[in-house]
């Protein structure tokens, strides 16, 4: 029972840590990075609702989404998600300077390969070169 209960415990660990490394591999490699910006547009659309009261989502939505405008706050409207773009993905491959390479002469030794010829009755080399040739037409 007891190890029941600890193989069930290690499966949920090893089903959290899949779900976290592959959430941090989505995040980093793709646009869902956008998403770790919606505390912004929530803040951002606070201060709208504190100077127009009447102002709904759908409006703040439209004003910064469908048709923006460069106002007073354009800057922080840049920071909203999905806004602005950046490469995700950056790869980077430098090769230290001061590293040399040398080559080594190798010397080759052949190693004598000895061929075995299958001798039976289910195997006729005639007959399997045969198939590779090309048909031939019989004139009467």
């Amino acid at each position: 029972m007891i190890l029941n209960e600890k193989s069930c415990n290690f499966d949920r660990v090893k089903k959290l840590i899949s779900i976290l490394l592959l959430t941090l591999y989505l995040v980093s490699t793709t646009e869902l990075y956008q998403l770790l910006k919606m505390p912004l547009l929530i803040e951002h659309y606070i201060q709208h609702k504190d100077l127009n009261p009447e102002m709904s989502l759908t409006t703040f939505l439209k004003t910064h989404y469908d048709h923006p405008v460069k106002d007073s706050d354009h800057d922080q409207d840049q920071k909203l998600p999905f806004v602005s773009h950046a490469s995700l993905l950056s790869v980077v491959f430098t090769i230290n300077p001061s590293l040399d390479f040398h080559c080594i002469e190798k010397v080759f030794t052949p190693i004598e390969i000895k061929k075995t010829f299958y001798k039976s009755a289910l195997y006729n080399k005639e007959i399997l070169n045969s198939i590779w040739q090309p048909p031939r037409f019989r004139q009467s």
